[in-house]
C-alpha cells in the first residue's frame, strides 16, 4: 500500500476561492479586511511564515500591516505594538508570530490582543467560547486539520483519533474540535504526550493519527496501523548538505516508511501549513464581517 497524498495546497486554494465572494461583498461597501502582524526577532522560520501569510493576504486583496521588532524588544514595547493594532480601525485581525524570543511574555502578549481581533484563536476568551461551543475564532492549525480531513473525504465522525502532542496551539484545541457535536466532530480522541507509557500501543489503535510533537522521526512505521490516515503537523529543519540552504524541512513522521502503511498522509511541506494560512485568512475576513456588520461563518 502506498498512501494517498493529502494536498494541503490544493485544499487551501479551495478555501481561499470561497473567501473571494465574502471579500467582494465587503469591498462593495468600501471595506478591505486588514491583518496586523507582529514579528519579534529574526527567527528564519518565523520570518518565512510571516512572508507566506503576507503574500496570501495580497493574493486575496487583503491588507497586511507588519511591525517588526528587534529580538531585544521589551515586554512593554511588544504590548504597546499590540495595543496600537487593537486601536487601529483598519486592522481587523492581529497575528503575533510565535515563538517570541522571550517566551515568558507570550501569555501576556496573547491576552493583550483584543478578542474581537484574535484571528489566531489564542485569547482565553476565544478558547473558553470554543470549549463551550459558542461562536469564537478557532485556532488556525486545528481548524485547518479538520477542514483538510473533511474536504479529503475522511470525516472524523465515529473515528478514533490519536493526537501525539498536547500543546495549547495544536493538540488540546484539536481534541476539542474533534469531540464536539456536528460536522467535523463526533470523534473519539486520545491525546498522547511525553509522559505517555508505550506510545506505540496507542498510536496503532488510531484510525486517524495526528503527529504534533515537534520532533522529527517521532512516528515510525511500526507505530501506524495499516490503512490509517496520518496528519503530520511537524515542521523541523534538519541538516542536508545536498541542499543549497544546507537543510531541509521534515515533519514528525518517518514519511517514506509510514507512507507504505497508511491509507493517506500529509506531506511536509505542503500539507497542514497551507491550511493554517487559509484558516488565518478566513478568520480575518470573518473578523471584518463581525466588526463591520456582515455575515460570518
Amino acid at each position: 500500500m502506498t498512501a494517498r497524498l493529502l494536498d494541503g495546497r490544493e485544499i487551501a486554494r479551495q478555501v481561499q476561492e470561497e473567501l473571494k465572494e465574502r471579500i467582494a461583498r465587503l469591498s462593495g461597501r468600501g471595506i478591505v479586511p486588514g491583518l496586523g502582524v507582529v514579528l519579534v526577532g529574526d527567527n528564519p522560520a518565523s520570518r518565512s511564515y510571516v512572508n507566506a501569510k503576507e503574500k496570501a493576504c495580497a493574493a486575496l486583496g487583503l491588507r497586511s500591516f507588519a511591525k517588526h521588532l528587534p529580538a531585544a524588544a521589551s515586554r512593554e514595547e511588544v504590548l504597546d505594538t499590540v495595543r496600537r493594532f487593537n486601536d487601529d480601525d483598519e486592522v481587523d485581525g492581529i497575528l503575533v508570530q510565535l515563538p517570541l524570543p522571550d517566551a515568558t511574555m507570550e501569555q501576556a502578549v496573547l491576552e493583550t490582543v483584543g478578542p474581537d481581533k484574535d484571528v489566531d484563536g489564542f485569547h482565553p476568551v476565544n478558547v473558553g467560547r470554543m470549549l463551550l461551543g459558542l461562536p469564537a475564532f478557532w485556532p488556525c492549525t486545528p481548524h485547518g486539520i479538520v477542514q483538510l480531513l473533511l474536504r479529503s473525504g475522511y470525516d472524523p465522525a465515529g473515528a478514533h483519533v490519536v493526537i501525539v502532542g498536547r500543546s495549547h496551539i495544536v493538540g488540546r484545541p484539536l481534541a476539542n474540535l474533534l469531540t464536539r457535536k456536528g460536522r467535523g466532530g463526533d470523534a473519539t480522541v486520545t491525546i498522547c504526550h511525553t509522559r505517555t507509557a508505550d506510545l506505540a500501543r496507542h498510536t496503532r489503535q488510531a484510525d486517524i493519527l495526528v503527529a504534533a510533537a515537534g520532533r522529527p522521526g517521532t512516528v515510525t512505521a511500526e507505530m501506524v496501523r495499516e490503512g490509517a490516515v496520518v496528519i503530520d503537523v511537524g515542521v523541523n529543519r534538519v541538516p542536508d548538505p545536498s541542499r543549497p540552504s544546507g537543510h531541509r524541512l521534515v515533519g514528525d513522521v518517518d514519511f517514506d516508511a509510514v507512507r507504505e502503511r497508511a491509507a493517506a498522509i500529509t506531506p511536509v511541506p505542503g500539507g497542514v501549513g497551507p491550511m493554517t494560512i487559509a484558516m488565518l485568512l478566513r478568520n480575518t475576513v470573518e473578523a471584518a464581517e463581525r466588526r463591520r456588520g456582515g455575515a460570518g461563518r
